[in-house]
């Protein structure tokens, strides 16, 4: 079995990781963590080289970065993956990250929602799409072992539900920020006035990693 990797331990690494965890909810603050360790291990096991064919400190903040659109430090007057890669940019720009590797950043979050788009932007967002939708189930290639490994150090903690009424609340803030057919715009109609479970939730006990 690969090792099982870990977060970064640089101090921009452990500024972006405090940033985070103060921004969003633990269990979505968790979900983008396991979002990168499983981006990492979907590269190893694709044969993808960090450096020669990826940039592994840019895979890290677009994976770490990727739901800072549901925080409510995020503008909210545009799509919740816009607005957290505009903060994501914001941070790193902050942060002395050059502007050509920032403008990967924002690409990979903007587009981590769609499907067919991210996957022919480069490996960046490519990863990064399929990082975090490793988190909601499937990777036939991770072992039980490293999945238990890195859901034991990063919990899900109801991860779905956390993550659905996050992007909800986000989109209530203005109708720009849901249109239709958008994950934003379907997870609003799903759960309607009612406050329903959205097909994702419904799904995710079945789901390889659960809630």
């Amino acid at each position: 079995m690969h090792p099982i990797p870990a977060l970064p331990t640089g101090a921009l690494a452990v500024s972006t990781i405090e940033y985070v965890r103060s921004c969003v909810t633990e269990p979505v603050a968790n979900h983008s963590f396991r979002s990168y360790l499983f981006a990492v291990l979907l590269a190893e096991h694709e044969g993808l080289l960090p450096t020669a064919d990826y940039d592994p400190e840019l895979l890290f903040f677009a994976c770490v970065l990727h739901d800072l659109g549901t925080s409510p430090k995020a503008g909210g007057a545009q799509r919740f993956e816009v607005d957290g890669a505009d903060l994501a940019a914001g941070f790193l720009t902050g942060h002395g990250v050059a502007a050509s590797g920032v403008d990967l950043v924002w690409e990979a979050i903007a587009l981590h929602s769609s499907a067919g788009i991210a996957e022919r932007r480069g490996p960046l967002a490519y990863l990064t799409r399929r990082g975090v939708g490793l988190d909601f189930g499937g990777g036939e290639f991770i072992s039980d072992a490293q999945g238990q490994a890195i859901h034991a150090r990063h919990p899900r903690l109801r991860m779905v539900t956390s993550l659905v009424e996050e992007i909800v609340r986000h989109a209530a803030r203005g109708p720009q920020n849901a249109p239709r057919f958008t994950i934003a715009g379907e997870l609003v109609r799903e759960r309607g006035p009612e406050g329903r479970p959205t097909e994702l939730e419904l799904a995710a006990p079945a789901s390889r990693w659960g809630v």
